[in-house]
């Protein structure tokens, strides 16, 4: 399980970003990819998998 900060998050469009603690990368975070709602600047637990574009997360949970 990884750790982050939720950098950005477009509630109505479903999709943001979040920050990856250690690394300082920014991983992209789809709706269908949460486990319960998030806001920016939210401290957050996660998986990451690796998609058509890159990398993201899934299983997101607030810490």
């Amino acid at each position: 399980m990884k750790t982050g900060v939720v950098k950005f998050y477009n509630e109505a469009k479903g999709f943001g970003f979040i920050t990856e603690e250690g690394t300082g990368q920014d991983i992209f975070v789809h709706a269908s990819g949460l486990k319960e709602q998030i806001r920016e600047s939210d401290s957050v637990q996660f998986e990451v998998v690796d998609g058509k574009k890159g990398k993201n997360a899934v299983e997101v949970t607030v810490a």
